[in-house]
């Protein structure tokens, strides 16, 4: 596959027999293509002078029990080509190319996009303390940064210093905290209080913490909910219509979404675990969904799509 293809590609891991379905149709050198990927998987790492190996995707899914395997390839600025492989669920309806995922921590540059507008729109800075616009919650200060403040830029690049990698969101059924009570680690929350462990801005530190922190900030600057504000400032705009932040996953949603499934080949009890922290882990969506995201950044930065942000 030529390297002007941009492919994104969600999964389901379980034990099923896989299938294939078509979902859109397409030229006959897209075909191609897809014949290759569908036929000859390559190695991770391919040798000069040998032989090539190939695997068909529907063995290496096996191989691997991910039999839910979602594709789509942006190519000249489109969609492509999307297609489905195997099923949503043990036993339930093939992957589609509407079958959502959750997208874990690619949920963080679609936020960042939103956060990234309202400074456009003058209603934030990238580099002013962020408590000046944090209202429901502060950043308490810090004995290992004294006097340090922590800006938005140093949030959406991981360099505020802040506590927290990730989550792992709650089960079916179990109480679900309030986006402050993740902040300063109350239960139920399950996760630690988010703080300022190391001067800001120098050193790189993941943080899906310093994420819900930027999440507070535009839920107190904007006054909307948090997947109403996504939507409206960058799903929608861009067309991602199959994607939503919403947590829980709405009922009406719940027939296209995937089935989650634990590492050892067992359904995760009750379902997809819910995140309050939305920004740093609360999106779902399908591949197709994220190529028009690529295409309006690509094009954005060329100055001629400019939905969400300018050039």
């Amino acid at each position: 596959m030529s390297f002007d293809r941009l492919v994104a590609v969600a999964s389901v891991c379980f034990i099923a027999v896989p299938v294939m379905t078509a979902q859109t149709s397409t030229s006959p050198s897209a075909e191609e293509v897809i014949h290759k990927i569908e036929s000859c998987l390559s190695p991770p790492i391919v040798v000069k002078g040998e032989p090539p190996v190939c695997t068909p995707l529907l063995t290496r899914m096996q191989q691997l029990h991910i039999p839910g395997v979602s594709i789509a390839v942006v190519h000249h600025g489109v969609v492509e080509w999307a297609r489905g492989y195997g099923v949503a669920s043990v036993g339930g309806a093939p992957v589609t190319a509407e079958t959502i995922f959750q997208a874990g921590s690619i949920s963080k540059p679609v936020a960042a996009m939103a956060a990234l507008h309202l400074v456009q729109e003058g209603k934030l800075s990238l580099d002013a303390d962020v408590n000046t616009k944090l209202t429901s919650w502060k950043l308490p200060p810090s004995d290992a940064a004294p006097g340090a403040t922590v800006t938005l830029r140093e949030l959406l690049t991981h360099t505020g210093g802040t506590t927290v990698h990730g989550f792992p969101g709650y089960a079916a059924g179990a109480p679900v905290p309030s986006l402050v009570q993740v902040l300063d680690g109350e239960k139920p929350a399950n996760t630690p209080a988010i703080r300022i462990q190391t001067p800001p801005g120098t050193k790189w530190n993941y943080s899906g913490g310093g994420y819900t922190i930027m999440q507070q900030m535009l839920i107190d600057v904007t006054h909307e909910p948090f997947p109403k504000l996504l939507h409206d400032t960058v799903l929608a705009p861009i067309g991602m219509t199959h994607s939503t932040y919403e947590q829980p996953l709405p009922a009406a949603l719940r027939p296209t979404a995937a089935t989650p499934y634990d590492g050892h080949d067992k359904p995760v009890p009750g379902g997809a675990h819910t995140y309050p922290e939305m920004a740093a882990a609360g999106l779902w969506t399908t591949p197709s969904d994220l190529g028009r995201l690529i295409i309006e950044d690509q094009r954005s930065l060329k100055g001629d799509a400019n939905h969400v942000l300018s050039q």
